[in-house]
């Protein structure tokens, strides 16, 4: 196969992995009836993960609820909610920011807009944009939260959690913020690699490989993974990139804490406390 095969297959399996995931949780109320029959310690498809430095551990945002995982035994569902969380940060100790579709029992619109937990899961409350907004992306860095709108493909940022301003259009997978203020880096929905300039929302195209979610490094760096699990990590702003290890599978979630880098693929969780070189797997 030659160079441009390569590229070809690698973009379309990036642009799958968005459209299968935007796709599986579109209709997601219609579907809350039949996904409650399955077994309950089943977390079907992860949208993303976050370490509690409360106690360093983890949880996992799911289509089906969100998950406590101990250091041993089976996940748990907080609270016995099937609430299908696209969104999920973790913003202080049991303080989490979420966002998605409510658990049918719930009395609630379609969309939870930007949703708060100051009890580790256990409870939620409605922020801004209840029955508005579909947030599949929140990036805190520092007082601002970045948030991605999904429906309507819109970048917005806010300082009060109450008040949006957008500020990019464009189709995206994930963003991270690093050390440098005012700079995010991001994944489009074809798998390709841009830097936005917050205050402006001007764009540059960055070189370097297929990448399906991205995160910055606790050193000031850029780690990512491509469609194919394989993670790589940019001392430079993305310049260069370097391959360290992979995860087995398309990724579905990927996040880097104090307590070591997290990723998952539909169904499962990983662990690796040494830069992404080598993998446990949590879930």
């Amino acid at each position: 196969m030659n160079r441009t095969s390569r590229l070809a297959m690698a973009v379309a399996v990036a642009t799958a992995l968005l459209s299968s995931a935007c796709a599986a949780d579109t209709d997601s109320n219609s579907s809350a009836v039949s996904d409650k029959a399955a077994e309950d310690s089943s977390v079907g498809h992860i949208h993303g993960l976050g370490v509690d430095p409360a106690d360093g551990s983890l949880y996992v945002a799911t289509h089906f609820g969100l998950f406590h995982v101990p250091y041993s035994g089976k996940p748990t569902r907080v609270a016995d909610r099937w609430q299908d969380t696209m969104a999920f940060t973790v913003v202080g100790p049991g303080h989490f920011l979420g966002s998605g579709h409510p658990d049918l029992t719930e009395d609630l619109p379609p969309y939870l807009g930007l949703i708060e937990s100051t009890d580790a899961g256990e409870s939620w409350a409605p922020l801004a944009l209840q029955g508005e907004a579909d947030f599949h992306i929140l990036e805190q860095a520092g007082d601002v939260l970045y948030a991605y709108e999904a429906t309507t493909e819109r970048l917005l940022r806010t300082v009060d959690r109450e008040r949006f301003e957008e500020f990019y259009s464009g189709d995206l997978i994930s963003v991270a913020a690093t050390k440098e203020p005012g700079q995010l880096f991001a994944t489009t929905g074809k798998g390709q690699l841009i830097s936005i300039d917050a205050s402006t929302g001007q764009t540059r195209e960055l070189g370097g490989p297929i990448t399906a979610y991205l995160d910055a490094t606790t050193e000031g760096g850029l780690a990512g993974i491509g469609p194919d699990g394989v993670v790589r990590v940019s001392d430079d702003a993305g310049k260069t990139w370097q391959e360290t290890g992979a995860i087995g599978g398309q990724p579905a979630a990927f996040t880097i804490t104090e307590q070591g880098w997290y990723a998952a693929t539909s169904d499962e969780a990983f662990h690796s406390d040494d830069n992404g070189d080598t993998w446990e797997q949590v879930l």
